[in-house]
């Protein structure tokens, strides 16, 4: 019997993270969750060893260089990663505002969370993947990077910075048979959304054409068939799921 694959996943505390890592837990890897929240963090540990999968749970924040340095060398050596997730990001939420009006200091925090983290857990991950010639990377970008949505200029920019990395990544790793794709969800029930005002809600919910706001299992399921066999040719991909929001 082949051991267990070993998945990270950023960001896995809460919402479409945490699905993930048990979704991904579910498919037979082991793995390494990363989140700056100690408490949700663990409880999702909890969940992955109870479907007898191994957890190596790591409390850090990624918009810290050195303590993304630490938690991957903690990761490395723990045994060759197969699965990197890159879901760790977020726009500017209640600070987020329309361009004319918004603070550089806002910027600098969402391409780093959303942008650099992605950059920067790569590099450290890429090296291993590429010596094997195996691997599979995910990264997260967002429906908004295609559909421009007002407000979130600076998030939009980063995440088609995703897109952009994600296919130049991909073209060097093609050679060594390291898949890079991406997902781009769009509205999906998660603590944010559940923040906004029921006005609001309402109106992204109106303007999907499915007619309804997906669940953060329905990005999972798309992240453990990337990262898959199955998924073995399909490479530079960015796949939206939005309810048919927007299509290319």
């Amino acid at each position: 019997m082949s051991a267990p694959r070993f998945a990270v996943v950023t960001g896995a505390a809460n919402g479409i993270g945490r699905a993930t890592a048990l979704r991904l837990a579910d498919d037979g890897c082991d793995l390494a969750i990363v989140d700056v929240e100690a408490e949700p963090l663990a409880e999702v540990a909890a969940g992955i060893e109870a479907k007898g999968r191994r957890c190596l749970t790591l409390v850090a924040d990624c918009l810290d260089p050195a303590a993304i340095a630490e938690a991957a060398l903690q990761i490395e050596q723990t045994g060759p990663v197969d699965v990197l997730f890159n879901n760790v990001g977020q726009s500017g939420r209640e600070r987020a505002s329309e361009f004319w009006n918004s603070d550089p200091e806002v910027w600098r925090f969402v391409i780093e969370i959303s942008l650099m983290s992605t950059l920067r857990w790569s590099r450290r991950i890429v090296p291993g993947m590429r010596a094997r010639r195996s691997g599979r990377i995910i990264n997260m970008s967002t429906e908004s990077a295609f559909y421009g949505d007002t407000g979130l200029a600076d998030y939009a920019a980063a995440k088609m910075g995703v897109v952009g990395f994600t296919r130049s990544l991909a073209r060097e790793l093609a050679p060594f048979h390291v898949t890079v794709n991406a997902v781009a969800p769009g509205a999906i029930r998660t603590r944010a959304h559940d923040r906004l005002p029921k006005e609001t809600i309402d109106k992204v919910r109106n303007s999907v054409p499915m007619g309804f706001v997906g669940e953060p299992q329905d990005v999972a399921h798309v992240v453990s068939f990337l990262a898959s066999e199955g998924a073995r040719y399909i490479t530079g991909q960015t796949i939206l799921i939005d309810g048919g929001r927007w299509m290319i």
